[in-house]
């Protein structure tokens, strides 16, 4: 058997290839709940919701869960930038999830600014982990200013869509020499086993487990999905044979006659 390659992230080894988002629960009090069902090690906070005082969304993430907060909300590089300085300052150490956003209807990360951001965030010595288009230009610029991982959105943020993104995706994958976590728009633990099927690093989750009519339950079939994609990548799947090839039986089929 395929011995796993340790998941190394911005120097820290990582057991569990699920990140969660903490946006849009029914309630705060669900998170600590869904981390634990999850087994998710790494937890993103949009910063916007980060109360200086420890009160508030932070209040409710386990205190063995490492935060990467966003800076969602940003709309240049800048202002990326001074997110990433609050939540340093605030304690939320020194992982980022880089959204740069200035479209208000699809939500689609600008990737001009997304790499702008990852350089002057690694200058300042931080760990810069890009949320983005599945682009191969951007994730390269993305991988040459610094960043520690790139973050391919698989459908539109928020949309449950899903893997639509697929052969993008792939491409990343094959090209990218960053661990690659697919973010926004996984709506099923299926299509997050999908992805790890494809040799994705890992998913991050947010919306899907959410908006669950039970987000505990819902964090434990994505912790299972993850793991089994995992292993299904690493077992290699055999050849897909060609429709005008017709089938292939598994046993002989006439030997038994003879």
């Amino acid at each position: 058997m395929t011995a796993d390659i340790p998941f190394i992230l911005g120097g820290i080894p990582l057991q569990s290839r699920l990140f969660l988002g903490t946006g849009k629960f029914g309630a705060n009090s669900l998170i600590p709940a869904v981390a634990e069902a999850s087994g998710a090690e790494v937890v993103t906070v949009a910063m916007r919701r980060v109360d200086k005082n420890g009160q508030g969304i932070t209040a409710h993430i386990p205190s063995n869960i490492r935060l990467l907060p966003n800076t969602s909300g940003a709309r240049t590089a800048e202002e990326a930038l001074r997110l990433a300085r609050l939540a340093r300052a605030a304690g939320c150490g020194t992982w980022v999830k880089i959204e740069v956003i200035s479209d208000t209807r699809y939500l689609l990360p600008d990737g001009y600014e997304t790499a702008r951001a990852v350089e002057l965030l690694v200058k300042e010595g931080i760990t810069a982990l890009p949320y983005i288009n599945p682009d191969l230009y951007v994730a390269r610029a993305c991988a040459e200013a610094g960043a520690a991982a790139v973050m391919p959105l698989a459908a539109p943020i928020g949309t449950n869509r899903g893997l639509r993104t697929k052969e993008m995706i792939a491409i990343l994958i094959e090209e990218i020499d960053l661990p690659i976590v697919v973010d926004a728009g996984l709506g099923r633990p299926s299509q997050a086993c999908e992805a790890m099927e494809m040799g994705a690093t890992a998913c991050l989750v947010n919306t899907a487990i959410a908006s669950a009519e039970d987000p505990v339950r819902m964090a434990a079939a994505f912790k299972t999905a993850v793991k089994a994609g995992r292993q299904a990548w690493l077992a290699g799947a055999g050849a897909v044979r060609a429709r005008q090839d017709g089938a292939e039986a598994s046993s002989p089929l006439t030997d038994f006659l003879q």
